[in-house]
């Protein structure tokens, strides 16, 4: 059980509450008090209710969340940028979220019982089925070349022949040079007046 519903069983219980009427129709009495288009937003709505009350109960911004909520929800209110309002008898009706469920089509009774029912099958499963092997060509063994005539991709390494594998590098004679760049050279300094 929900505080906000602990508070409406106290409110029941509570002999000062008996005074005060059900906070829907408190709520309706405060839209329709303003007289405002565009309706009322929550304080608006509080404020009328502490003017025209005398005694409120401690918990009264629970109670009047909860209630506005509720009926938000079971459709006695609309909420437009955040103020409430009555709903329009001549307007559409609310359109929930996402799409609209496909019409069922309607099944005559007795013409259902003629028929025998298809054998059940399993239900399909979600997403694209996979393709059957027999169906793929073999692309993977090469692939078709682009309109320049080479094939597409990094070309593959080339083997190594069996000679370059046995037999190491011959080094050039010289220094070894080192790893990474080599160090710039700068030039040498001329005294001046020689």
């Amino acid at each position: 059980m929900t505080t906000a519903e602990n508070e409406i069983d106290l409110q029941q219980n509570d002999p000062v509450a008996f005074s005060l009427p059900p906070y829907p129709k408190m709520i309706m009495d405060a839209i329709e008090a303003s007289n405002d288009a565009n309706g009322c937003n929550k304080t608006t709505i509080s404020k009328h209710i502490e003017s025209t009350q005398i005694t409120l109960p401690p918990s009264h911004n629970t109670l009047l969340n909860y209630h506005l909520n509720h009926m938000k929800q079971t459709g006695q209110l609309v909420i437009v940028k955040n103020n409430y309002m009555k709903p329009n008898p001549n307007g559409p009706p609310k359109r929930g979220r996402g799409r609209p469920p496909k019409p069922k089509p309607d099944v005559v009774p007795s013409h259902a019982a003629a028929v025998p029912a298809p054998p059940a099958s399993p239900p399909r499963p979600r997403g694209r089925p996979p393709k059957s092997k027999e169906s793929q060509p073999e692309t993977k063994a090469k692939a078709a070349p682009s309109g320049s005539g080479r094939p597409r991709g990094r070309p593959p390494k080339k083997q190594k022949t069996e000679s370059e594998t046995e037999a190491p590098k011959a080094q050039p004679e010289g220094e070894r040079r080192g790893r990474g760049r080599p160090p710039k050279v700068k030039p040498a300094m001329v005294p001046v007046g020689c």
